[in-house]
């Protein structure tokens, strides 16, 4: 990125990162998407329409600021977008402007944001998402949402321990697909970088597969550059835990996946 403010990029650096990325996750059997985060509706514009040209992936719309993040939805719907984007987030401060805006463009798949700076327990995280009051599924209920991803946040790598816990009980009591961003973990291990050179990086596929094998759907890994430290590592977590369920009788009928793609 060469301005955050108007959305101008390295078009060569970015598009050869996006494309290293489906390589990834056509040789790993992991889908992908890509979580485009901008300051400003036209900056979010910009990235969307450079992104939906280089690659097919799912593109998740994502921004400080929700006036942004739905300029930048109907922009998704005017040019045949709307099916192809995930409108990244409804909060628990979601306003009913906010709401009904999703609801009139009908737009169908958002991220649901489990976040309270006083909630981190998974019981906690169940309540925001379905507990009495204006829940997230009463929110995603009002805006139309019919394709719903979790993301149980998380604010530093020691509150992991809380989000698996929360992925694992939101697929359990909700049969909700779920999962975090471990890359937001790294926002405020500032020791990290004293480990040695590469610590930051390989702590991060660490994190990721510590959340995969919790059961994590989706995974929020940073800057697509990372692709190729995360991959493998999930990947190949993939493969043991498919594995060690064949071990009981199960059979994957797809064989596009980690365990038939790479061992």
């Amino acid at each position: 990125v060469k301005d955050p403010i108007k959305g101008i990029i390295d078009r060569g650096e970015a598009e050869a990162a996006l494309l290293r990325q489906d390589e990834l996750s056509d040789s790993t059997g992991n889908p992908c998407m890509v979580d485009v985060v901008g300051r400003t509706g036209k900056t979010l514009i910009n990235y969307l329409d450079f992104v939906s040209n280089v690659t097919d992936a799912p593109i998740l719309i994502d921004s400080p600021s929700f006036e942004a993040r739905l300029e930048a939805c109907r922009h998704a719907v005017e040019v045949g977008l709307k099916e192809h984007v995930v409108y990244n987030s409804i909060s628990p401060d979601s306003s009913l402007k906010e709401l009904e805006a999703l609801k009139e463009m009908k737009l169908e798949s958002a991220v649901l944001l489990a976040f309270s700076e006083y909630e981190f327990s998974p019981e906690e995280k169940l309540r925001l998402l379905s507990g009495e009051g204006e829940s997230l599924l009463l929110k995603a209920e009002k805006a139309g949402i019919k394709n719903m991803l979790v993301d149980v946040s998380l604010l530093d790598v020691a509150s992991m321990a809380y989000a698996a816990e929360s992925i694992k009980a939101v697929k359990e009591t909700l049969g909700l697909p779920s999962g975090c961003s471990p890359a937001n973990a790294f926002d405020t291990w500032r020791r990290v970088n004293e480990l040695a050179p590469q610590a930051k990086r390989t702590c991060l596929a660490s994190l990721c597969v510590f959340a995969r094998c919790f059961g994590a759907d989706f995974i929020l890994y940073g800057p697509v550059r990372l692709a190729e430290a995360v991959f493998p590592a999930c990947a190949m977590a993939d493969a043991i835990l498919t594995y060690s369920l064949t071990k009981e009788g199960y059979e994957p009928e797809d064989k596009n996946i980690p365990l038939y793609k790479i061992l």
